[in-house]
């Protein structure tokens, strides 16, 4: 399974995508703005094993916040939500604040909605996305997308909820490996993060959750066949949640 992939965006997406639908029983097809999940959804299209989501990456909050009314649309009607978040590295502090208001709008709608579950980017900014869930009980479920932050931020999302997805690439640094290796072992599930995230200089694929399994195994102090077990646990159980049982 893979809870965080950007399908559309790698070269080959047809094939990719024709791929994924044979490895994996569960794919995450999360989008970077509301025109690019019209699109994909269009080209690609969603079915019972890929799960095409609506979002607006902040990265590029700046130049797509003119589609935040549309992506508010999309919530009513999507059954989950990403990637969406907030990014406070200096390269997009800039756009910290359009940042914010398209965020914390998502947040709101989903709530109003009666909740969605939501893959969510805090590189640098997880106390500001705690603090906005926080603001909004009723929004959903909140899957911290190649979570970056600090202990003390990470111990805060785990009390308030959060799961964490987790891909190959994450355990290139040691405070990735150190991050990983501190998450609840029962809210962890694979992602790949392709085609961004790479290993060795190699793009992760979206059926690269063995290859996670085999890392936290190591971390987990348990055989790879347990963590690909635990690890396949937890996607069911957050896939209960999702309401895709």
């Amino acid at each position: 399974m893979d809870f965080h992939c950007h399908l559309d965006l790698y070269p080959n997406a047809r094939e990719v995508y024709k791929e994924a639908l044979l490895r994996n029983e569960f794919t995450w097809l999360v989008t970077t703005s509301p025109r690019a999940f019209e699109a994909t959804s269009r080209v690609l299209g969603a079915s019972s094993k890929i799960l095409v989501t609506p979002g607006l990456h902040p990265e590029i909050a700046h130049d797509r916040a003119a589609e935040l009314e549309l992506l508010l649309e999309q919530i009513a009607i999507a059954s989950a939500v990403g990637e969406v978040g907030l990014d406070g590295s200096p390269r997009f502090k800039h756009s910290y604040e359009i940042q914010l208001h398209i965020f914390e709008s998502v947040i709101r709608r989903c709530a109003a909605v009666g909740g969605r579950p939501l893959s969510i980017h805090s590189r640098r900014a997880v106390k500001d996305v705690l603090s906005i869930l926080q603001k909004y009980p009723g929004f959903g479920t909140a899957i911290m997308h190649w979570f970056s932050g600090t202990p003390a931020e990470l111990k805060a999302a785990e009390a308030s909820g959060c799961w964490f997805s987790v891909g190959p690439a994450m355990f290139e640094s040691a405070n990735g490996r150190a991050l990983a290796a501190k998450m609840p072992p029962d809210r962890v599930v694979p992602e790949s993060d392709g085609p961004f995230a790479k290993v060795a200089g190699t793009t992760v694929m979206p059926w690269s959750a063995h290859d996670t399994a085999e890392r936290l195994a190591t971390l987990w102090g348990v055989r790879s066949d347990q963590a690909a077990a635990s690890l396949a646990y937890n996607s069911n159980q957050l896939l209960c949640l999702m309401g895709r049982s």
